[in-house]
C-alpha cells in the first residue's frame, strides 16, 4: 500500500494532498454552519446552492485548464492556485450576506478546478506501472477520506474552544503550506505529442470532453459518477438538516456523522489494491453503485441518529467502491501525453452531476421533506446503475481493429499497417487522440 510513497516526488504531492485537503475539510464543516447561522431550516437550501455554484466553477474551468495543460508551467501554476485560495478563503469569516458566501466559493473553486485535474495527471507521470498507480489511487483515495473523516474530528474538537469562523484560517493556512510542499517537489517533464493537429484554443479546451465521451467505458463511469453525486449529496447538504433540526444534536454531531461517512469510504480504500488484484473493475464499481440506491432507501427508515451512523458508514463505503478505481479506467483510456485534458473532462463532468445534485438535495430536502428526498435519490441512482451496466461493454476490448482515411501513408503511426479498402488498416491498443477521433 505504501510503495508509491518511495518515490519522492509523489510523496511531496501526496503531503500537499493530504494538507490542502484537511484544510477544505474544516471550511466544509464551517461552510455548514455559516449557512446555518444564515438561513436557519433553510441552510439546505443555501449550502446546496453554495455547493452548485462549486460544481459551476468546477464545470466551466476544468476544461479550460485540461485544455491548454501543455502549454502551462505546471509547478508555477499549481503554487500560484493554492496561494490564491488561501487568500479567498480568509474572506469567509468576514461574511454577511448569503450572496457573498456564493461570490467567494465561484472564486476560490475556480483556482480548485484548475489544480486538482493537473496534480492528478502528474501523479501518472511519477508512477506510469499500473500495480504501483493503483496503490497511489487508493493513497490519493485515503486523502480525499480525510477530508471527510479527521477534518470533522479535527472540527469538533477546535469548535469546544472557538468559533467555527476560525476553521476558516486554519484552511488557509493548510494551502499555505501545500504551495511550499509543491515548491520542493521536482516534477518531470511532459511528454509531447509528436503531431498536434488541433490548432484553435476551443479545440484544445473541448478536446478532453469529445474524447472521454467518445469511449464506452468511460461512459459507464460518468453513469456511476451520477450515482456518487446523488449520495454524497444527500450527506453534504442534509447531513447539518438531519442531526440538528431533524435530532435536535449540536455542532459535534454532525462533525461525527461525516466523520462516520469518511470512515467507511476509508476502509474500502484500503483493501481495494489487495481486490483489484483478482476481480475486475467493472463488477466491483458496479456493487458500488447497487450499494448507494440500497443505502439511499435504509435512510428514508431512519429515526435517530444512532441508525444514522450505520446508513452514513454504507454510502461512504459505497461511494470509496466507485471513486477508487476510476483512474485506473482513465489510464488505460487514454494516450500519456493526452492525460490531463482526460482528467480535467472527468473531473468537470462528473462535477456536472454533483451541480444537478446538490441543489436537487437541498430543495427537495426543504419542500418535499428529508424521507422523500432519500426516496427520489434512491431512484436517482438506481437507473445510473442500470445506464451503467448497459453503457460499460461486459468483453473490454483494448486492441481494437480500425481503419485510417486521412493520414499520411508515410506517418510512423502507420509502419504495421495494410492497405485495404479505404485506408489503411492495423490493430493496437485502443485510445481516443488525434488520430484516432471516434471509436470503431
Amino acid at each position: 500500500m505504501l510503495t508509491p510513497l518511495r518515490n519522492s516526488t509523489y510523496r511531496h504531492l501526496f503531503a500537499a494532498q493530504i494538507i490542502s485537503l484537511l484544510g477544505t475539510g474544516l471550511t466544509t464543516v464551517a461552510l455548514a454552519l455559516l449557512a446555518y447561522d444564515l438561513a436557519g431550516d433553510k441552510a439546505g437550501i443555501v449550502l446546496g446552492a453554495a455547493l452548485a455554484i462549486k460544481m459551476i466553477a468546477y464545470v466551466s474551468i476544468a476544461p479550460i485548464v485540461g485544455g491548454l495543460a501543455a502549454s502551462l508551467p505546471r509547478k508555477k501554476l499549481l503554487v500560484i492556485l493554492d496561494i490564491i485560495r488561501a487568500g479567498f478563503v480568509l474572506c469567509l469569516p468576514f461574511v454577511e450576506e448569503i450572496w457573498q458566501i456564493y461570490l467567494i466559493i465561484f472564486l476560490m473553486q475556480s483556482c480548485s478546478a484548475g489544480f486538482t485535474p493537473m496534480l492528478q495527471a502528474t501523479i501518472l507521470d511519477i508512477i506510469p506501472d499500473e500495480s504501483t498507480y493503483t496503490k497511489a489511487l487508493s493513497l490519493s483515495r485515503l486523502a480525499y477520506d480525510l477530508e471527510s473523516l479527521v477534518s470533522p474530528m479535527l472540527a469538533a474538537t477546535a469548535l469546544l474552544f472557538m468559533s467555527f469562523n476560525v476553521l476558516f484560517a486554519f484552511n488557509a493556512l493548510a494551502f499555505l503550506i501545500s504551495a511550499l510542499i509543491v515548491v520542493t517537489a521536482l516534477l518531470p517533464k511532459r511528454k509531447i505529442a509528436q503531431e498536434v493537429r488541433i490548432v484553435s484554443a476551443w479545440e484544445k479546451i473541448t478536446f478532453g470532453v469529445r474524447a472521454y465521451l467518445a469511449t464506452p467505458i468511460l461512459r459507464g463511469l460518468l453513469s456511476l459518477s451520477m450515482a456518487v453525486s446523488a449520495a454524497g449529496s444527500i450527506v453534504i447538504v442534509n447531513t447539518v438538516v438531519i442531526v440538528r433540526s431533524g435530532f435536535g444534536l449540536g455542532e459535534q454531531e454532525v462533525a461525527l456523522a461525516w466523520a462516520v461517512y469518511g470512515g467507511g469510504s476509508m476502509l474500502v480504500a484500503l483493501t481495494l489494491p489487495k481486490l483489484l488484484q483478482h476481480l475486475p473493475d467493472r463488477p466491483l464499481m458496479l456493487a458500488g453503485a447497487a450499494l448507494l440506491a440500497a443505502g439511499l432507501l435504509a435512510g428514508s427508515f431512519v429515526s435517530t441518529f444512532f441508525w444514522l451512523l450505520p446508513v452514513w458508514f454504507l454510502l461512504g463505503s459505497a461511494t470509496s467502491l466507485i471513486n477508487t478505481p476510476s483512474g485506473r479506467l482513465l489510464r488505460r483510456s487514454s494516450a500519456e501525453e493526452d492525460r490531463p485534458a482526460y482528467f480535467a473532462a472527468q473531473f468537470s463532468l462528473s462535477h456536472a452531476c454533483w451541480l444537478l445534485t446538490y441543489p436537487l438535495a437541498g430543495w427537495l430536502g426543504v419542500t418535499l421533506g428529508i424521507t422523500e428526498t432519500f426516496y427520489v435519490f434512491s431512484a436517482i441512482v438506481s437507473m445510473s446503475f442500470v445506464t451503467a451496466l448497459y453503457l460499460w461493454p461486459h468483453q473490454e476490448q483494448i486492441a481494437l481493429m480500425h481503419i485510417h482515411q486521412n493520414i499520411n501513408p508515410d506517418h510512423p503511426h502507420l509502419n504495421d499497417a495494410e492497405v485495404v479498402q479505404g485506408g489503411y488498416q492495423h490493430k493496437h491498443d485502443y485510445v481516443i487522440d488525434h488520430h484516432h477521433r471516434t471509436w470503431p
